[in-house]
């Protein structure tokens, strides 16, 4: 049997077109997406080691030792915090965060310009946090970081 062109038994050859799909790469983000999502809640940010005084190449020498800074913390000049796992001690009285507001509140009526943070091994990360915000919102800016086991 002849076809038209003259040619026998051959069938007209379709071009094949290559189409890109997206399906393997959702899939590919996807896996990504839940990796990424696994290996950050293995790591918390609680456990960042918080050190006190300056860097050890710009001269630890100059570094106040914790009981002078203790002794030049006087009621006019300022006030000692010691920060603990999810409270606050002042005045030998331990505080829970929800008091921050009229603790800081009453440090603005005493004019107490500097705040001394002394914080101790139990605390985490987001602890000191939420007292550094707590004494931003109320206007007090001259906080000074100290560790309770001296570095």
């Amino acid at each position: 049997m002849l076809d038209p062109s003259g040619m026998k038994g051959r069938l007209p050859v379709s071009e094949r077109r290559y189409a890109f799909t997206l399906m393997p790469l959702a899939d590919a983000m996807m896996q990504l997406l839940i990796f990424f999502m696994l290996s950050a809640s293995m790591s918390t940010y609680a456990l960042l080691d918080l050190r006190a005084g300056p860097p050890p190449a710009s001269g630890a020498a100059m570094v106040q030792a914790l009981p002078d800074l203790i002794a030049g913390t006087d009621t006019e000049a300022g006030t000692l915090w010691t920060v603990e796992s999810g409270a606050v001690i002042a005045n030998g009285q331990r505080f829970g965060f929800d008091a921050l507001g009229l603790m800081v509140a009453g440090l603005k009526r005493q004019q107490a310009p500097k705040v001394l943070l002394l914080v101790r091994r139990g605390a985490s990360v987001q602890d000191l946090v939420v007292v550094l915000e707590a004494l931003s919102a109320g206007g007090i800016g001259a906080v000074q970081l100290v560790s309770a086991e001296g570095g």
